[in-house]
This record gives C-alpha cells, sequence and structure tokens, in this order.
C-alpha cells in the first residue's frame, strides 16, 4: 500500500472511532478486567487508557467501546491483545542517554565499593533498557558481582526480554545513543547478527533474573542497592505512584539509588521527604538515612 493509500485507510478508520470514552464506562470496563483476569489497571492514567482503548477499537474495526468491553470479557485471546495494548512497550537501548552517563558518574563509584549488589529495573517490558545497564556495568567491570532484577507484568514482553532477540533495523540508533552515553567500545561486542535480528551476548544474560511483578498489585520485591523505573510511573495515577514509590522505598536497602524517568519527579508524592536529590535533571535519587 502507498503512502497515500495508507494515510487515506487511517483517516476512514479514525473517522469511525468514538470521540470519547466516559468515565463511568472505562471505570466499569477496569474493574471488569480486573474482576475476571486479575490484572487492575484501575489507577493507572485515565487519558493514557483511553488513547490505546480509542487505537484497539479503531485497529479492530468495532464502533461500540461496549461491543469491545463484551468481547474482551468473552474471549481470552483478545484479552491478550488488550494487555498487550495497556502495557507500557515503549523502550530503547540506552534511551536518554544523559542519564546513562550520570549513572557512571554518581552511582558506578558507589557500586564498585560494594562486594556484591541487586539492582531491581521495575517495569523492564522487552529489555533494551535492561542490557543497556549490563553492558554499562560490564565495561565498568563490576557486572560479575551483581545480579539485575528486570521485572513487568506483561509476561509476553519478558519472554522477549529473555530471549533478547531485537531486530536489526534499529541497532543503528541503539548504537548511536550506547556512545552519547559513554560507551567505550564498539557496540557490536555485546550481540551475534543474525539474518534480520540480533542477539544479545550471554556474558551480559547470566547476570539478569527476568521475573513477573505487578506494581498495582505485588509488594515489596527485595532488598537492593538501586531501583530504576524509569518512564512507568507517568502512567500512572497519584495514588498508584504513591503505592509504587512505597515499595521502592521498603525495597531499598540504606542509602540506596532510585532512578526515574524523566518526565517524573518526587516533587509532589508523599514520599519527597525520603530521598535527596543526586542528579536533579537526570532523576536520580538516593535514600535518606533514619
Amino acid at each position: 500500500m502507498n503512502n497515500r493509500a495508507e494515510i487515506m485507510n487511517d483517516m476512514a478508520v479514525h473517522l469511525k472511532a468514538p470521540a470519547h470514552i466516559p468515565d463511568r464506562e472505562l471505570q466499569r470496563f477496569l474493574d471488569q478486567v480486573f474482576d475476571k483476569y486479575g490484572y487492575d489497571f484501575r489507577n493507572y492514567s485515565h487519558a493514557s487508557l483511553r488513547r490505546r482503548l480509542r487505537h484497539r477499537l479503531m485497529l479492530s474495526g468495532i464502533d461500540d467501546f461496549g461491543d469491545l468491553e463484551a468481547k474482551t470479557l468473552k474471549n481470552r485471546q483478545f484479552f491478550n491483545t488488550i494487555l498487550l495494548d495497556l502495557s507500557i512497550t515503549t523502550t530503547e537501548m540506552f534511551r536518554d542517554p544523559a542519564f546513562f552517563m550520570a549513572f557512571r558518574d554518581e552511582v558506578v563509584p558507589v557500586l564498585k565499593t560494594y562486594p556484591s549488589f541487586k539492582i531491581w529495573q521495575a517495569g523492564c517490558s522487552t529489555g533494551q533498557e535492561t542490557y543497556s545497564l549490563a553492558i554499562l556495568l560490564q565495561e565498568e567491570g563490576i557486572l560479575d558481582r551483581g545480579l539485575i532484577y528486570a521485572t513487568d507484568f506483561n509476561a509476553t514482553a519478558l519472554e522477549q526480554a529473555r530471549r533478547g532477540v531485537y531486530p536489526t533495523e534499529l541497532i543503528k540508533q541503539y548504537a548511536a545513543q550506547f556512545h552519547r552515553a559513554g560507551g567505550k567500545g564498539p557496540f557490536s561486542q555485546y550481540f551475534t547478527s543474525r539474518y534480520d535480528s540480533v542477539l544479545m551476548d550471554k556474558s551480559l544474560r547470566r547476570n539478569i533474573v527476568f521475573s513477573e511483578h505487578n506494581l498495582a498489585t505485588d509488594g515489596v520485591f527485595s532488598e537492593v542497592q538501586i531501583v530504576i523505573c524509569r518512564n512507568v510511573l507517568i502512567y500512572f495515577n497519584r495514588t498508584l505512584q504513591d503505592r509504587a514509590l512505597s515499595i521502592f522505598h521498603q525495597s531499598l536497602g540504606r542509602r540506596g539509588f532510585l532512578c526515574l524517568g524523566a518526565k517524573e519527579s518526587l516533587l509532589l508524592s508523599s514520599h519527597r521527604r525520603d530521598f535527596e536529590v543526586v542528579r536533579e535533571n537526570e532523576r536520580i535519587f538516593r535514600k535518606k538515612t533514619g
């Protein structure tokens, strides 16, 4: 299909989409999804959920939100599609290179003083950021004494993360971000090319444990020295943000580091007094003592 045809098709589909999903209908849908499947999106940002559900309506050719609701509750396979829609799967290797530079400067020197350490990356999605972190630690010579727990509630995304297979077409972008993040050698040493994809090196994967964890329903994960949860909290409402930050605070050991996304902050959180700022622009914080 040429570009003009694609545009016309998108416009035609867009015209069929509902202008608005009322709060009452959205809340009912989320309640029923939780009751039937156990996935809790009730404290996610409603604006974000509406965008994703309207997109699914368009792709499915469904005009009425009630019809989508009924299909979701009756058809497990369709629910799995909805689950992928509502999951936060936007990720890249070395996304926001300035963060990784700051992590090298502020966090790595502290990690080098530990005989061993654990890192929890919450909301790891398909794993690109997890492998970025492993590469950084390997370059700094401390990956072997560290263990990265990478968690997400989306089993499909986790399976892709475990495989560590990514499209070759993205590697040029990832390599550029790797070098902007302070990468010290050729990016190609960290993967093997396979036709139209690459496989991340097993030396990175052996220090990573991928497992399921849901910030909306599960509790403290483990005592760790670092929690990384970047570009996830922006999809939560204030109640769920505070719940997640409470879990992070309890999971962090003494003087542990908390790393958030570029658009996230502790300023409006009830936990703002529990952390001190290490790098404001890069959203790196440290747990206070006492």
